[in-house]
């Protein structure tokens, strides 16, 4: 008997996994957008947010994916500043 989906664990995971984590497209899908453990994507919370969080959840969520993980948590940090300036009134 060959193996299946029921019996195979890759089989079983191929078979689950959504098409974005089987296929990516550096423009559609690159892997650092979908590298989360979650296998959520960033944008799915994120587009939920004003402008301001949401790029500084993107930052947080995806630090270090393209290298500088310490450069991303700042660029976090300048959003949510930027955030809290709009909120003040600034």
């Amino acid at each position: 008997m060959g193996s299946d989906i029921y019996t195979d664990a890759a089989a079983r995971r191929a078979f689950t996994a959504p098409p974005y984590l089987l296929d990516p497209d550096p423009v559609e899908r690159p892997a650092h957008y979908t590298a989360h453990p979650s296998g959520v994507e960033c944008i799915q919370v994120t587009e939920h947010m004003g402008f301001c969080l949401g790029n500084a959840v993107k930052y947080i969520w995806r630090a270090g994916e393209k290298g500088n993980r310490l450069q991303d948590l700042k660029k976090a940090r300048w959003y949510i500043d930027r955030e809290i300036s709009r909120m003040e009134g600034k």
